[in-house]
């Protein structure tokens, strides 16, 4: 079977790995001794996950970022989220103790019970009318420590069409070069 991939060599590989990246890449780990018709056996045991494993990202938004690019990323974040979180808070009449900006891999924002907000930098990356529908549910949290209807109604009055932008946050990757 021929399939487009990556191979990488490790030294500390016990035996082979195949991994499917969001941007549709496939690499290919594979131990310091291997031979070419074991990779190709591999490849040919595993096509049909592989396959259905490119397919699941064939929908999805991705953002090429560049790993140089981080620091000005987080400033960036630090000062948008500063000025757009006073604003939410203030349009609904609550307030938030501090507000960090940390590196998180499956999370874009979270809020705890004491009132401190936290957010991914990659917020920064992500069209402004994304970013907002983030800061406004962790704001609404204040309201609402859940997911309640009465939760929803609340982040409905500021983002009526909350669900598609979810739909489209959850459809979007932010992948490092």
């Amino acid at each position: 079977m021929s399939m487009e991939h990556v191979l990488r060599h490790s030294a500390r590989a016990k035996a082979m790995r195949v991994s499917v990246y969001p941007d549709a890449r496939v690499v290919v780990t594979v131990p310091r001794f291997f031979s070419a018709l074991t990779l190709q056996r591999f490849l040919g045991k595993h096509a049909a996950w592989i396959q259905r494993a490119v397919g699941r990202t064939k929908d999805k938004r991705v953002i090429r970022l560049a790993r140089k690019d981080i620091p000005a990323l987080k400033k960036r974040a630090e000062a948008y989220l500063g000025a757009r979180c006073a604003y939410f808070a203030a349009l609904y009449g609550v307030q938030f103790k501090k507000i960090s900006i940390r590196t998180q891999r499956s999370r874009w924002g979270s809020c705890s019970r004491s009132g401190n907000l936290s957010f991914n930098y990659k917020i920064a990356a992500l069209p402004e009318r994304v970013a907002d529908y983030i800061i406004v549910h962790e704001i609404c949290h204040l309201l609402h420590m859940n997911h309640s209807k009465t939760f929803w109604d609340a982040v409905a009055q500021v983002v009526p069409e909350h669900r598609e932008i979810r739909k489209e946050l959850r459809n979007t990757v932010i992948v490092f070069r």
